[in-house]
């Protein structure tokens, strides 16, 4: 209906509800993937003694998948920080489920920002 120009026949709510949705959906795909990011970079600095090609990895595939969620979907930047928020509560229980480490281990609050976490370099320490 839309794309023959009948907009009165359309049903405008069940469309928008459909746009939300799918809003919701990308929104939940970008947390996911920055709280596998965040979680291996916990791994990364508090267990540098088991650092290895696989976490290394896994860092850059998430970076590249977060950035290509955000690239298609650029509205989602204004939610970064609540979306990174979000993220990094579930990184904490990632990171203590795989490290075996306690979440008291972990700082409370996400220690990088969005740009930090996505920088294509790993810190030695």
């Amino acid at each position: 209906m839309l794309r023959a120009g009948k907009l009165p026949a359309a049903d405008v709510a069940h469309i928008a509800e459909e746009i939300e949705s799918l809003g919701r959906s990308e929104r939940n795909q970008l947390t996911n993937r920055l709280a596998e990011l965040l979680a291996h970079l916990l791994k990364w600095q508090f267990q540098p003694g088991l650092r290895g090609n696989s976490w290394r990895l896994t860092i850059r595939e998430q970076r590249r998948r977060a950035a290509r969620l955000l690239a298609q979907n650029p509205s989602l930047g204004a939610v970064l920080d609540a979306i990174l928020a979000d993220a990094y509560g579930d990184a904490l229980l990632i990171a203590e489920r795989e490290t075996g480490l306690p979440e008291s281990t972990f700082p409370a609050a996400c220690p990088w920002t969005f740009d930090e976490a996505m920088q294509d370099e790993l810190q030695a320490e």
